[in-house]
């Protein structure tokens, strides 16, 4: 028995004007779909420039009234894209507490809480609540399959790094106690604690030159470490590219058409039904 036949009212969860504003939302194929995405990643693009533009002194002061009017434009341009979201989605709960409803949720809530709250000469840190609303940019991935890939990647490669980066720790850790023993104070090593930090920023090739080694051994104990710094760099560039190519491989068998139900984008190319809920895609 297919999910169709045996829950008939989920091709029916989405009829009329619901469907259509939902494949313009969350359709990447459609040239209203296309011409959304666009429109909308334009508006975050503008909105985070007012943002940054209206902590400048200069323009805060010359342009203060036109920033604070552009802001609660597109505040409420993305207090409706919110609203329209919730209402064509399958299943609203699901969409508000994942982490893009969430995401869209932070975009908008600080603006309209400034609302409520007194001027700033009352409450002179609002401005950090304010600030809140960079997190909008976070929207951007959703409408760049090549980040969808990238994540994927990272993804796949987290164990792999994990492991590596703990090889990293035990270096680090080693390393800045065989210096504290072998340079000491007088070289400026006080403490392991200090001398794991001259390892951590000699090794990832930093360098600030704040504290050095001054004797034969404790130079020969750093160079190691300076030239086992490009391996840091190394390393992890291969585990994700190696990943990243298997994903990018994976992506061309698949097809980006959003679920109804639960909004699920990525499916195979022949999915009938989403692999998530087992909703019908048609």
């Amino acid at each position: 028995m297919s999910i169709d036949e045996e829950h008939p009212d989920r091709r029916k969860q989405l009829s009329g004007w619901r469907l259509q504003v939902h494949t313009v939302i969350f359709g990447y194929d459609t040239p209203l779909g296309k011409l959304f995405d666009v429109t909308l990643v334009t508006a975050i693009i503008l909105s985070v420039i007012v943002v940054m533009l209206d902590t400048v002194e200069p323009f805060s002061a010359k342009y203060g009234s036109i920033l604070h009017a552009l802001e609660w434009f597109f505040t409420i341009i993305f207090t409706l894209e919110y609203v329209a979201r919730i209402l064509v989605v399958g299943k609203p709960l699901k969409y508000i507490f994942s982490f893009y409803g969430i995401i869209d949720f932070l975009s908008i809530i600080p603006t309209l809480l400034s609302a409520v709250f007194p001027p700033a000469h009352y409450l002179a840190d609002i401005r950090i609540v304010r600030l809140l609303r960079i997190f909008r940019i976070l929207k951007l991935v959703r409408y760049v399959r090549a980040a969808r890939v990238l994540r994927d990647a990272i993804r796949a490669s987290t164990e792999k790094i994990t492991v590596f980066l703990l090889v990293v720790l035990t270096i680090v850790v080693i390393a800045g106690t065989l210096m504290y023993i072998i340079e000491g104070e007088e070289h400026g090593f006080d403490s392991i604690p200090h001398s794991i930090y001259w390892a951590i920023v000699t090794l990832t090739t930093v360098g600030y030159g704040d504290i050095s080694p001054g004797t034969p051994v404790g130079m020969f104990l750093a160079s190691l470490l300076m030239i086992m710094g490009y391996g840091v760099i190394a390393v992890p560039t291969g585990i994700v590219g190696i990943e990243l190519s298997q994903v990018t491989k994976l992506t061309m068998t698949t097809k980006t058409k959003a679920c109804t139900s639960c909004t699920l984008e990525t499916h195979d190319k022949d999915a009938k039904y989403c692999k998530r809920c087992g909703h019908n895609l048609s």
